[in-house]
């Protein structure tokens, strides 16, 4: 009986330990609880590291991208004026041809025949010629005496004539068989690049009708392209030579052109169908870069924007009101604190927005940690660099401007 009590007695007494030992761990863990909140509230938060960009007013170019395509200044289907066998190609397709340098051959076997022929009859109405001639004369003075009648003389100065009409037309066939003759050598037009030969040779070849090859003028070289209605909008109406400033020209890899282009042709109305002016510019291309057919990308531009601002694309960000920017300001208690700025944005300048109104010289814009940034909370300011100089409006513009 007293050892059942016993064993009762360390099993009561064991359940009450481990209760005190839950109870203190609660305390415990409830006093480290409430001592971090009371840590929090008597200490102060680090302001947000920032870095900002000083503003600066900047010229920047108005100006529209356009995809854009190459083509020859001039591009012309060399085909043979005669036709006949083609007997030798006599250039290297793809490669630079001269105005005037020989391209094909044509048999010219049988034009010569031609020639000959013409030259033949040539000289039968020349003799033919002649002795009407000698005929008039005879009868002229036959007539004088009344040897004959007037009818006579009259039929004789007749032949004279015709025969001096037959010579015209030999003369005539004489000329066309020696230009049909010269046609059998085939020359390049202009000076340019050669294309495909389209045939073999040893083929058949027909008058005015087969195309032998393709001959590209490409210094210069031209580049048709088209603006929408919007872009004209932006750049200020409807261009023209007079008003277009410069037209850059973009290579596939992004760099710009060494040679500036000058606008040579701008449609005289929108086309309908598109909406947009049909517009070509010409280019320098003597080291023969740019090859007709190319796509690329040209840049017009018609005048400048003074006094504005760039800032980065990062940098503006969107809400119901409209596109906005931070700015780092003072507060009432002289601390630097996060500001919006609401803007009037202007288009794209390369990486950058260009902002019309909204922001003052010298105020400094948040280009990072912007999802962290809050209105009114304290920042620690880093200036990285003036827009003037960190943006491209600056390299844009104008020689002549400061």
């Amino acid at each position: 009986m007293f050892a059942k009590l016993s064993t009762q007695h360390l099993s009561i007494s064991r359940y009450f330990r481990t209760i005190m030992l839950v109870v203190i761990a609660g305390m415990v863990v409830s006093g480290c609880t409430k001592k971090e909140p009371a840590e929090q509230a008597s200490g102060n938060m680090p302001p947000m590291p920032v870095s900002v960009l000083k503003l600066e007013a900047v010229s920047v170019p108005i100006s529209a991208e356009a995809v854009a395509q190459t083509e020859g200044a001039k591009e012309v289907e060399i085909r043979p004026r005669v036709g006949g066998i083609l007997l030798k190609k006599m250039f290297e397709e793809g490669a630079p041809v001269k105005a005037g340098q020989l391209m094909f051959l044509i048999d010219p076997v049988p034009f010569q025949i031609a020639l000959a022929n013409a030259k033949a009859q040539l000289a039968q109405q020349q003799a033919r010629v002649e002795q009407t001639r000698r005929e008039a004369a005879r009868l002229e003075s036959l007539l004088a005496t009344q040897s004959i009648s007037q009818r006579e003389a009259d039929n004789a100065s007749s032949d004279q004539a015709l025969a001096i009409a037959g010579l015209a037309q030999a003369e005539a066939s004489v000329r066309e068989a020696q230009l049909n003759l010269s046609y059998t050598n085939v020359t390049s037009p202009l000076s340019g690049i050669a294309g495909r030969f389209e045939f073999s040779e040893g083929a058949l070849v027909n008058a005015n009708t087969s195309l032998l090859t393709k001959v590209s003028q490409v210094n210069p070289i031209w580049v048709r392209f088209s603006l929408s209605d919007s872009e004209l909008a932006q750049l200020g109406g409807h261009l023209s030579p007079a008003n277009v400033k410069a037209v850059t020209l973009l290579t596939t890899d992004g760099k710009e052109y060494a040679s500036k282009g000058t606008l040579n042709f701008a449609a005289s109305a929108i086309d309908p169908t598109l909406g947009t002016q049909q517009l070509r510019a010409t280019f320098e291309n003597a080291n023969k870069q740019l090859l007709p057919g190319q796509f690329v990308r040209v840049r017009v531009t018609t005048g400048y924007q003074e006094g504005v601002f760039v800032v980065p694309q990062t940098a503006v960000m969107t809400n119901d009101k409209g596109k906005f920017v931070y700015v780092a300001e003072k507060d009432q208690e002289n601390k630097t604190v996060a500001a919006i700025r609401f803007i009037q944005e202007g288009g794209w300048q390369g990486t950058h927005w260009v902002v019309l109104s909204g922001l003052k010289e010298g105020e400094q814009v948040i280009v990072d940690n912007l999802l962290k940034v809050q209105p009114g909370a304290e920042i620690q300011p880093n200036i990285v660099g003036a827009t003037s100089e960190s943006s491209p409006a600056s390299q844009n513009q104008p020689a002549d401007k400061g």
